[in-house]
């Protein structure tokens, strides 16, 4: 496979790869501004069957954004054609080697093993889907994004429910049940330091959890979260960077 390491200067290439099913067509728009924030999106596509009535909306929603729909015909009533066309194009796009990494929109545990065979080769995995998404597949990514962080707000419901899913919580977590995790960051990055840098935490705290959001504690940046919670003290460092200690 080709090197798909970013060229320096240049943002990474990504394909989004939606599935249509999973995900409400009115959420698109703001979904792809946050794909923006990791990286430019090369590939876009988004899959499911066109013929059905339920994705009308959708198909408004990728003419309009630039997105390429790709016809998915379900031929056996409960099968996903969608899911099954969406991993063989994934595979197709990873040993092409045009793209530094994916963005797998869905809540859908299904991908769980799509999203591992990519990290296999070395890609960033970015998820993005709503709270209920299982487990298995929010740790399997290297960072996953909740819908609900991304849209401010509670998602709409998708025209396809996940059994294996959990009920999207209907408020934002208080910031102290953060603080756990960012003693574990610490605690990794080296328990006897004093102080730490504001990007390397942010950075750990991501690799150990990969759905951590500020925005899920009601913060819009981990600066302001670290000062919600009462512990942690947030300051100037060398140049422009902030460093982080614990007040205790």
């Amino acid at each position: 496979m080709s090197d798909t390491s970013p060229i320096a200067g240049r943002a990474p290439r990504l394909a989004v790869l939606i599935d249509a099913d999973n995900v409400t067509a009115r959420n698109a728009s703001a979904i792809l501004d946050e794909i923006a924030s990791f990286g430019e999106p090369s590939v876009r596509r988004v899959y499911g069957d066109w013929s059905s009535q339920a994705l009308s909306q959708w198909k408004e929603q990728a003419r309009d954004l630039g997105l390429v729909m790709h016809q998915q015909s379900a031929n056996t009533k409960g099968k996903n054609a969608s899911d099954i066309g969406l991993v063989i194009d994934a595979m197709d796009i990873l040993h092409a080697g045009k793209v530094d990494g994916f963005v797998l929109v869905s809540s859908d545990s299904d991908f769980t093993r799509l999203a591992s065979r990519i990290r296999e080769d070395g890609l960033q995995v970015i998820g993005i889907g709503e709270a209920k998404t299982p487990e298995s597949l929010r740790k399997v990514c290297n960072r996953f994004v909740l819908i609900e962080n991304i849209i401010g707000g509670e998602a709409a419901p998708e025209p396809k429910q996940d059994r294996t899913a959990e009920p999207a919580p209907s408020a934002k977590e208080p910031p102290s049940k953060a603080i756990p995790l960012i003693f574990a960051a610490m605690k990794k990055i080296d328990p006897d330091q004093d102080d730490y840098s504001l990007g390397q935490l942010g950075q750990v705290i991501t690799q150990l959890h990969p759905d951590f959001d500020p925005r899920s504690y009601g913060s819009a940046k981990l600066s302001d979260l670290l000062r919600k919670t009462g512990r942690f003290e947030v300051f100037p460092g060398a140049g422009n960077s902030l460093k982080v200690r614990d007040k205790a």
